[in-house]
């Protein structure tokens, strides 16, 4: 029997894009309203035996998330603004990648690390030091959250990644696709990227009081070494409570992260939950062309199909 696939993706500009068994789909509404459908098949690397390995597998959906995030976002704005840009190399999107893993650990793992040390004769406990430091952590990120939510670009970004929610969430209760009943649903899910970075922050303060307060040198470096394997033990963690969100323990653990995603996600106009929805079936067809017609036989429109470009994406 085949494993039971999790649909995932994230919002995009004016878009959302959905990460299907087989491809990549990306639906974008363009300035005149239709709205453009691409699919691309998904390289070996994303749906490969890395992807079934408990641990490794958190460590290739991050990858996963950050590269053919990137992909998507670039190819949304071109869309969405009706420009035409050359395609980007490889060595372009891991300096990408690269700079924008920089960034985010030196704002959320060392900025936190260096602010806690100034209140260090205070916190003589390894525990209550790494404690203060995730809450530093977690301020920042609320902080940041907050900030970025108050521009009006992201919040349209926001009320796609809500439409991306609703329409998984209809999909997963087995709901006919359409936005009038697919608007019913929660904005919130439990395998959202939101609630992945808040279990990173939680399981650091967890890994770093382990190493108690060395001296600061291999402080930094576990900051920075140590996060794939947080990055790992947080999917792990947040595949369990996707498979398990009836267990009242299960509930009260992911409760924080879903309260979060009331930061990045807005309720969304019927027009963009119709381009969530295109774009999950878009990737349903890749996956089961006959099972996609028969639960949805008007065909999908499709502007672009491009070949060459697992199990649980976090959406």
């Amino acid at each position: 029997m085949a494993q039971k696939f999790y649909y995932g993706g994230q919002a995009i500009i004016e878009g959302v894009m959905i990460r299907g068994r087989k491809s990549l789909v990306s639906a974008v509404r363009r300035p005149k309203g239709d709205i453009v459908v691409e699919s691309r098949r998904l390289p070996k690397i994303y749906t490969g035996k890395l992807r079934q390995l408990p641990f490794v597998r958190g460590i290739v959906v991050l990858l996963e998330a950050m590269v053919l995030g990137i992909q998507a976002l670039m190819h949304s704005a071109d869309v969405a603004l009706e420009e035409e840009s050359e395609e980007i190399s490889p060595w372009m999107m891991w300096g990408l990648v690269g700079v924008s893993t920089v960034v985010s650990i030196a704002i959320f793992f060392l900025t936190p690390l260096f602010v806690t040390r100034i209140f260090d004769q205070w916190l003589e406990s390894a525990i209550l030091f790494n404690i203060v430091e995730g809450l530093i952590r977690l301020l920042l990120f609320v902080i940041y959250l907050k900030l970025i939510g108050r521009m009006a670009d992201i919040r349209r970004v926001f009320a796609y990644h809500g439409a991306e929610h609703q329409t998984i969430n209809a999909f997963e209760h087995g709901v006919k696709l359409e936005p009038t009943l697919v608007r019913d649903f929660s904005t919130a899910h439990t395998r959202c990227g939101t609630s992945f970075l808040l279990a990173v922050m939680v399981i650091a303060i967890a890994v770093f009081s382990l190493l108690g307060k060395p001296e600061l040198w291999l402080m930094v470096s576990s900051r920075i070494l140590l996060l794939p394997v947080i990055a790992a033990l947080s999917y792990e963690f947040t595949r369990f409570a996707a498979g398990h969100g009836g267990n009242a323990v299960v509930r009260f653990l992911t409760r924080p992260g879903m309260w979060l995603q009331s930061m990045t996600t807005r309720q969304p106009e019927l027009a963009q939950l119709e381009v969530g929805i295109a774009a999950l079936k878009r990737a349903l067809v890749d996956d089961d062309p006959a099972l996609a017609a028969e639960l949805y036989p008007t065909p999908v429109e499709t502007a672009a199909d491009d070949a060459p470009q697992g199990d649980e994406p976090l959406t």
